[in-house]
């Protein structure tokens, strides 16, 4: 058992560490190429930092683990609001505009509808992985456009400042791109042969390893961000990181997984998981309501999210000691 525990601990930390070389690279190349800060925000490092979830849920998929691909894209979901956007809460109060309230909310609300339509049947087929991945493009499509008929925003800025504070040279940055990419397909195969090994040998399922270890471990790049929006102040980048990951979770990832292979969904999925990520996801819009003017996540909504992720791990955890 201790070689699987040491392949899911350095399978993370390979993992978040070419993350972060992939993001830097792909940004920088495409900077070199004359893409603009706003486009790379939105698609380079939007795609950077989903990519551990994509490739692990993937991975997952093709070798007949749809436990780990399926608890891995709504774990992290249920990460990302709870845990990340509780910790960046506690951090700095984060001020949320009536734009995410009327826009960017109501999306990701509709989306998780569309998620819990699709596996009412208790299957993720094929067809239902098309549509996940027709809405993705949509969706991306219209932001996209939508964000370069804007002005320079906050995203763009804060991009175009960390590529100026942070040069690389076109060829370091390709190296770094290529690099970048064959560890994060090396860590999602130790990081999903460790969870396998430790589902097997636990004799839980592998919905649970992909909801928490492996849920919070492809959430780590994510966690890094949003924290360091919080604490320079950068409201919109840290709440638009937690939004902009669910959204591919939702969609991408786990479409990509239904892509590869067609995934059975037991009803705890629906009843539980899925339901925590939209009570999670309907709280936003009550928390980030203003009554007398912007509205705020402030320390103490920050601390109750943070709660409830703790109460949502623990009870996991009694129902696997009870199983």
């Amino acid at each position: 058992m201790m070689m699987p525990i040491i392949a899911v601990l350095f399978g993370l930390a390979l993992l978040v560490w070419s993350a972060d070389r992939f993001v830097e690279g792909a940004a920088c190349t495409a900077r070199h190429f004359g893409m603009s800060p706003l486009l790379i925000g939105m698609v380079i490092v939007g795609f950077g930092t989903s990519a551990p979830e994509m490739l692990v849920s993937a991975l997952s998929a093709y070798q007949g683990n749809p436990g780990i691909a399926l608890g891995n894209a709504y774990g992290s979901n249920i990460t990302n609001i709870a845990l990340i956007l509780g910790i960046a809460a506690l951090i700095r109060p984060l001020a949320v505009h009536s734009q995410v309230l009327r826009k960017e909310l109501p999306i990701l609300a509709g989306v998780t509808g569309l998620a819990a339509w699709q596996i009412w049947d208790g299957v993720i087929s094929r067809a239902d992985a098309w549509a996940l991945l027709g809405v993705f493009a949509v969706l991306m499509t219209w932001t996209i456009r939508q964000g370069l008929q804007k002005q320079p925003d906050a995203l763009g800025s804060q991009i175009a400042e960390q590529l100026e504070d942070h040069p690389l040279p076109l060829r370091r940055a390709g190296l770094w791109l290529v690099v970048g990419l064959v560890l994060l397909i090396v860590s999602s195969r130790i990081l999903v042969w460790g969870a396998v090994k430790i589902a097997q040998g636990f004799g839980i399922s592998d919905l649970i390893i992909g909801l928490t270890i492996v849920a919070v471990g492809t959430s780590l790049p994510e966690l890094a961000s949003t924290v360091m929006a919080a604490r320079r102040g950068e409201h919109d980048l840290a709440l638009g990181n937690i939004l902009g990951s669910n959204l591919f979770n939702t969609l991408a990832v786990v479409g990509i997984a239904g892509m590869i292979h067609p995934m059975a969904v037991g009803p705890d999925v629906l009843v539980r998981d899925l339901l925590v990520m939209a009570v999670l996801t309907l709280s936003l819009f009550a928390l980030g309501y203003g009554f007398r003017g912007i509205g705020r996540i402030n320390r103490f909504e920050g601390a109750a999210l943070l709660l409830s992720y703790v109460a949502y791990v623990v009870y996991l955890v009694v129902g696997v000691a009870g199983s």
